[in-house]
């Protein structure tokens, strides 16, 4: 009597039919899928293409903090190849005093999804050490997942004295922080209030206020002054 009925109002079973439905379907998302993979692999050629020809030193790194790629402009100033310098082949132009210090940083901040600014000692391509100064930023993919780290390094040896290198002690005390409270950190030593540090990490005010309170504790200070020099000193932002 329900089929009859159904057969009545036009709907009649067709097995067959939504085989064959499904079966499209399952062809239209795989083609989707295609050409989603398509755009990316197109995203990111272009960014090689403007990355290669960049007359900054650019890098990249992948989610396990091994370096995975350099453009032109790091190798020429290195003198060596993409395959010496990938993975930890960088770390061997580091100067043996700052080496501790600027792998320290940037374990740290890859651990904290943190952006860094530091300074630091490479060899160039002739041998001899110049300054640089490197910033480096999260990359996270279109699901919102932690896919590494970008960043560029510039040659300042040539004025030098308008620049600093992270101070051990700051960057020792900093990151005994937690991740949560160097993020509380980073804002408001950046300028931003109690109040708007806890909306742009998405916890309560009260939250992000225990938080600050526990940071001067740790830090051994009193004041929002002084939460910004050792952000300052610990490379964590611009002075």
């Amino acid at each position: 009597m329900i089929l009859s009925n159904m057969a009545a109002f036009g709907y009649e079973m067709a097995p067959g039919k939504q085989t064959e439905d499904l079966s499209v379907l399952g062809k239209r998302i795989a083609d989707l899928e295609d050409q989603i993979r398509q755009a990316k692999r197109v995203a990111e050629q272009r960014f090689r293409t403007i990355a290669d020809a960049s007359p900054a030193m650019i890098w990249m790194a992948g989610p396990d903090a091994l370096h995975i790629y350099f453009n032109p402009a790091w190798l020429e100033f290195r003198g060596r190849t993409l395959e010496e310098e990938t993975g930890n082949g960088w770390t061997e132009g580091l100067h043996q005093d700052d080496k501790g210090l600027c792998l320290e940083t940037f374990l740290k901040s890859f651990s904290a999804r943190q952006r860094f600014r530091m300074q630091y000692r490479m060899r160039t391509a002739n041998g001899d050490y110049a300054w640089v100064e490197s910033t480096g930023a999260p990359l996270f993919n279109d699901n919102a997942e932690f896919a590494g780290y970008m960043g560029s390094v510039a040659d300042v040896s040539g004025n030098r004295r308008g620049y600093f290198t992270p101070d051990d002690e700051s960057v020792r005390m900093v990151f005994s922080l937690t991740e949560r409270e160097r993020q509380v950190l980073v804002l408001i030593a950046d300028g931003r209030s109690t109040k708007e540090a806890a909306a742009r990490l998405g916890i309560s005010y009260k939250t992000a206020d225990s938080h600050r309170s526990r940071i001067l504790e740790k830090l051994g200070i009193h004041e929002t002054a002084s939460m910004v020099r050792y952000a300052i000193r610990a490379g964590l932002i611009a002075p």
